[in-house]
């Protein structure tokens, strides 16, 4: 069985999650980080030396970085469903999940625990403010993409809508003004209706 390592409301675990629940693989979730600690004791820093989560056992071989992690389950254990065989189409779908987590994840940060995680009293409204700016013109140019193709991994779901889809649970609960997507809300709703999403996403925003 497979073991993962990190909170069930971390982004970044999530998509883990996520991509186990859809190739339907068994496996642990071990609680560390947040509220639980224990990512500087030793045995965990064996694991992952930066301290960081997730972290992904797959009997004696171990994985940090969580896009590294979705790629590696849809290679090894997706090969008919989220694998994408061809070069060209695998790499169309990739660039989504390394921008979502180089040019959206630091103005999602400012927002989400902006006005999630930090107390009203304590709140930088206008960093606040800012990431909202920064992230809604960033969806616009998802939205842009999906007039043109159902998914960002091309026809058919896959590993490049992940890392945006937990970014845009988020994104679409959050109290904030958003501009009108309709090729975003589409996407979005479809992402809703999968089981996997049901079961590890839509968790409420913590």
């Amino acid at each position: 069985m497979l073991t993962v390592w990190g909170r069930n409301n971390s982004t970044n675990v999530k998509k883990v999650l996520w991509c186990l629940e859809e190739l339907g693989i068994r496996y642990e979730r071990i609680d560390v980080g947040g509220q639980y600690g224990q990512l500087d004791e030793p045995l965990y820093r064996t694991l992952n030396p930066n301290g960081l989560i997730p972290c992904l056992q797959d009997d004696d071989f171990i994985l940090w970085e969580s896009n590294t992690i979705v790629r590696y389950l849809a290679a090894q254990y997706g090969e008919d469903t989220l694998y994408l065989p061809d070069a060209r189409q695998r790499a169309s779908a990739e660039k989504w999940m390394d921008w979502a987590s180089s040019s959206v994840v630091e103005p999602y940060k400012a927002v989400f625990h902006g006005l999630v995680r930090t107390a009203p009293e304590q709140q930088d409204k206008v960093k606040i403010a800012q990431g909202i700016e920064q992230l809604n013109r960033l969806m616009t140019i998802a939205d842009a993409a999906l007039s043109k193709q159902a998914y960002l991994s091309g026809d058919q779901f896959g590993i490049g809508d992940i890392p945006l889809g937990c970014q845009a649970y988020a994104w679409f609960n959050m109290q904030i003004e958003r501009p009108e997507l309709p090729h975003l809300q589409r996407w979005y709703q479809q992402l809703a209706q999968r089981q996997a999403f049901q079961k590890v996403i839509d968790i409420g925003l913590s």
